[in-house]
């Protein structure tokens, strides 16, 4: 959507939560391409008739520059003409270009025959059988960019659920905080081999079309202040986010993502903050697109030794003596990391949908890391998205990675297990060169 029309929507936020109708704009709205049936039912689950008015006019801000005049349109049709006549005053003529419109189709209701039960047998044989012909349940395209995606070949067409749109160039924002040399009172060593991952993960969503950002040694402050940056960015012509964290970690008291990860001068912030810079509530234009957050630090400090399976599970260990760890043991409490001096970021946690958090261990847990190829965990992912990318999605490609660090062993003892938190609703692809 263009600025001014958002701005239109700003100024008169306190009108249209007031006055509107929502009700009746949704089918309206659907048909013509404003907004998707997976959009309209979130707002509809929102509450109240004022948060669903609220829940719309947010959601309206995210779409393309045709939504604004739609708009207008559907609030003449359904007879809000004051609302619309309220905006308009706003806001220059718009001339819309006639779209197609969008063919609703119905079921077709057979009648049922009438007959005596004598004669039920026969009509089973005679009767002919016409298909009834059902209403489409795919969503319908917003206004500019929202299509199908082509598939490469060879990857399997899966309609039982749906895809995440990732067809914008560039796909969005990837943000990697590295953090290496920790300041002496920290009394945190540096963690060596961390460049090797850095430059991995650069070149790996450079290549899935992604603008890539590198931090590096950044002090909590600093760390915060990025994902703020981060989060103010305008991402509506983008389909995707992605923040790498690269650091030591341990365990804090959380509500739903656990974990944190230090910055170089010794303090931490939790994953579960991280995660909230780039919300519905911060991020707007983040709302309904994919956020993936990948963790490359220890969850705590304990040292999984495994246990004992069948000699066909066994798999050739790929531990050196140059593995480090990224743990640190866990904080007892949260109070030094208070967002309460960070005024972009409070600490709120609304239903996380289309989050997705991979750690590098399993929480509790260290995570191993070899001074000359890198860390296990970016060194496995950085190999399956390249080999895997075109065909596979994001979870499933999560799997290989999680099995295949599985069978590693540091120093011929120690595992390592990586997991991940999934609030995505749909299947992920990546953008991948043909």
């Amino acid at each position: 959507m263009e600025e001014r029309h958002k701005k239109i929507l700003q100024r008169n936020r306190t009108n249209l939560v007031r006055d509107l109708d929502p009700s009746n704009l949704y089918d309206g709205l659907l048909e013509k391409g404003v907004f998707t049936q997976d959009m309209i039912d979130e707002i509809k689950g929102s509450g109240t008739r004022r948060d669903q008015a609220r829940q719309l006019v947010r959601d309206l801000e995210t779409r393309g520059s045709r939504a604004f005049p739609l708009f207008l349109l559907c609030l003449q049709e359904t007879g809000q003409h004051s609302l619309a006549e309220l905006l308009q005053n706003g806001a220059p003529t718009v001339h819309l270009q006639p779209a197609t419109p969008t063919e609703v189709l119905r079921p077709v209701l057979q009648p049922l025959p009438v007959s005596s039960p004598m004669d039920v047998d026969k009509q089973r044989k005679e009767l002919p059988v016409h298909p009834v012909q059902r209403p489409s349940t795919t969503p319908s395209p917003s206004p500019e960019r929202e299509h199908i995606r082509p598939r490469p070949p060879g990857r399997q067409r899966r309609d039982s659920i749906q895809s995440y749109k990732m067809d914008a160039s560039p796909c969005g924002h990837c943000l990697i905080i590295n953090n290496v040399e920790f300041e002496p009172q920290s009394e945190l060593s540096n963690r060596k081999g961390s460049n090797i991952d850095c430059d991995k993960l650069e070149r790996r969503f450079k290549a899935l079309n992604f603008i890539v950002e590198v931090k590096t040694n950044l002090k909590q402050r600093q760390i915060k202040r990025e994902l703020s940056a981060l989060s103010k960015e305008d991402h509506s012509q983008y389909d995707c986010c992605v923040v790498i964290m690269l650091s030591h970690g341990t365990e804090v008291s959380h509500n739903r993502f656990p974990g944190a990860v230090y910055g170089v001068d010794g303090q931490s912030v939790p994953v579960q903050h991280i995660t909230n810079y780039l919300n519905g509530q911060h991020c707007p234009s983040l709302q309904g697109k994919p956020k993936l957050f990948f963790i490359q630090a220890c969850g705590g400090g304990e040292r999984d030794t495994g246990f004992e399976v069948s000699p066909d599970e066994v798999k050739p260990s790929v531990g050196g003596a140059d593995d480090q760890t990224d743990a640190i043991p866990m904080s007892s409490s949260s109070d030094s990391l208070s967002m309460s001096d960070e005024p972009d970021a409070r600490v709120t946690l609304p239903t996380p949908s289309d989050i997705l958090v991979s750690y590098s261990t399993f929480p509790g847990y260290v995570s191993w890391r070899d001074t000359q190829s890198g860390s296990w965990y970016v060194e496995t992912m950085d190999r399956i998205l390249e080999e895997n990318a075109a065909t596979d999605d994001l979870v499933t490609m999560l799997m290989m990675v999680n099995h295949e660090v599985s069978q590693n062993s540091a120093k011929g003892l120690y595992k390592q297990m990586p997991g991940s938190f999934n609030f995505l609703r749909k299947l992920l692809y990546f953008q991948t060169q043909t």
